[in-house]
């Protein structure tokens, strides 16, 4: 029997589909905002995957090498639509920026004056950081339900902030940390 969740879900769609999501988004989002905008867009407006899968595969992103847009890019089409979904997905969020790179490298070259774009990209931090902090909180409300995950959260933060280890490390180190403390959870729950 399928979870309601699951029934709730409209049917994977077709690569085409899928390539023209992405189009939008790249064409549409900036810097860290570009999460953001792929869960309103995956999750909540389309909900191809739900919350949780689509944790599981931001995690899986920031840990791959790259760009965490195009890694969650390929992983999300891949699950909707195996490896044509991913092409289509890896082509549509790139596209856009690689055309306006293009152009802005052209303009670069024949002005030689960069004041407009210091000024738009100065403008358009703040708006990204917002965005990533508004996905945060809602993935947080659907991921943190125990006080254990508050508390890998917050080790995350110390190791990478204070204690200066590479994101990598940290994850793995508190991923491992993580799994054995809910493995011996599991194993004294299920004794007593």
């Amino acid at each position: 029997m399928l979870s309601p969740a699951a029934s709730d879900r409209p049917p994977a769609p077709p690569a085409f589909q899928i390539f023209l999501t992405f189009l939008l988004i790249g064409a549409t989002s900036f810097g860290g905002g570009a999460v953001a905008h792929i869960r309103n867009n995956i999750v909540a407006r389309r909900r191809w995957i739900d919350d949780r899968s689509f944790v599981e595969l931001l995690t899986i992103s920031q840990s791959l090498p790259g760009l965490i847009t195009a890694n969650m890019a390929m992983l999300i089409g891949d699950r909707l639509a195996g490896t044509l979904g991913a092409v289509a997905a890896l082509v549509g969020v790139c596209l856009p920026g690689a055309l306006l790179m293009m152009a802005v490298g052209l303009m670069f070259q024949a002005e030689r004056q960069r004041p407009l774009v210091e000024a738009a990209l100065g403008g358009v931090a703040p708006a990204a950081v917002g965005m990533l902090l508004a996905t945060t909180l809602k993935i947080a409300r659907s991921s943190l339900s125990r006080v254990g995950d508050l508390m890998f959260v917050l080790l995350t933060v110390v190791c990478v902030n204070r204690l200066h280890l590479s994101v990598p490390r940290a994850l793995v180190s508190i991923g491992v940390l993580a799994t054995l403390w809910y493995m011996l959870g599991a194993k004294r729950g299920r004794s007593t």
